[in-house]
């Protein structure tokens, strides 16, 4: 098992002068079916995805802890006992202490903080990184390599109902990047890194923006007028199109399912009405990257949809590319616990 485990993160060089959070193993294409090994620094999570290999757990832990030599090794059981997928896993502390679970990451210019007992995701998901990265270079480029960090004042959430006008917000100069359902707010940090002079994050979760907060001031990063917003997506959406607000960057990443004041967000049935909706507040020359992790899409014509939706308002845009999960996802899209479809859209 040790030598497994150590071909399995030869496998994933690449990226150790990018980053240390990856994935060393994913299930049965780095021989260890219905299992994942996730890195994070000196901290390690274990995920059971299926029965193959919880019979070998402890001899399982062992190895890692001996070819690793980790701080930390969280197992989560990611199934019940009749085989369904769990959503609040059961958590185990296999080695170290509860202390020994929070730290931070680091990747590429960021660092972001993770804590692997706080829920099922730690406070990153790592088969985006490619995706983070690349925000932060086309920022990079658009203004010319310049790092715009500065503080301009105390950032303020928006409210859709607010009345007043988005003056503070609009009369920052520079590009502006908005994350939608925007997590920990790891997109946004690269983007500001890039040199975005504002990067607004919408997500449902008032807890989740204070760790994006956080991930701001790990960064060094201020918090600017409008960069926080608590509330659905296609609230903040038609409330910025009634504003006339825009933007140059757009990441839209949806979980697969979410609720809000009763509405139901359904990824098949709204998630292409949300992108054509989002694309009127894209400015020219601008970009669009759409994803998700629900396994019934299919590449193409993912890919294919998106940019329909978004022609739907900018005549000329084209598919700059379309892609899976990042290098260390492994067999990415033979298993429902690894799949992702995303595409990057150019206006």
């Amino acid at each position: 098992m040790k030598n497994l485990l150590k071909t399995a993160n030869e496998k994933r060089a690449p990226l150790f002068d990018v980053t240390d959070a990856y994935r060393i193993v994913n299930g049965a294409a780095d021989g260890f079916p219905g299992m994942t090994l996730d890195r994070f620094g000196d901290r390690f999570q274990v995920q059971f995805f299926g029965p193959e290999m919880l019979s070998r757990r402890r001899e399982l832990v062992d190895a890692v802890a001996s070819q690793f030599n980790p701080a930390c090794i969280v197992v989560k059981e990611r199934l019940s006992r009749a085989g369904k997928s769990l959503e609040n896993a059961p958590m185990e502390i296999a080695l170290g202490t509860r202390e020994d679970a929070v730290g931070t990451v680091r990747e590429g210019n960021a660092r972001f903080h993770v804590d692997l007992l706080d829920t099922v995701n730690p406070g990153l998901f790592l088969d985006m990184r490619h995706v983070r990265l690349e925000v932060e270079d086309r920022f990079r480029a658009m203004t010319g390599g310049q790092f715009n960090a500065g503080a301009v004042q105390a950032g303020e959430p928006f409210n859709a109902n607010d009345k007043r006008p988005a003056q503070s917000f609009a009369d920052i100069n520079g590009p502006r990047f908005l994350n939608l359902f925007s997590y920990t707010c790891s997109f946004s940090v690269h983007a500001r890194l890039g040199g975005a002079a504002v990067a607004t994050n919408a997500d449902i979760s008032g807890k989740i923006l204070d760790k994006g907060r956080e991930n701001y001031a790990l960064n060094g990063l201020d918090l600017r007028p409008g960069e926080f917003f608590r509330g659905n997506a296609l609230e903040y959406v038609r409330w910025a199109c009634k504003k006339g607000l825009k933007f140059d960057g757009i990441v839209l990443d949806p979980p697969s399912f979410a609720r809000f004041k009763g509405f139901n967000f359904n990824v098949r049935e709204h998630l292409m009405p949300l992108v054509s909706e989002c694309a009127q507040i894209l400015n020219p020359r601008g970009f669009f990257m759409v994803s998700s992790n629900y396994s019934e899409f299919a590449l193409d014509s993912f890919a294919r949809d998106v940019l329909d939706a978004v022609r739907s308002v900018h005549e000329k845009a084209r598919t700059a590319w379309k892609r899976g999960q990042d290098i260390d996802f492994v067999g990415s899209g033979s298993t429902k616990d690894s799949c992702l479809v995303a595409t990057l859209v150019e206006v």
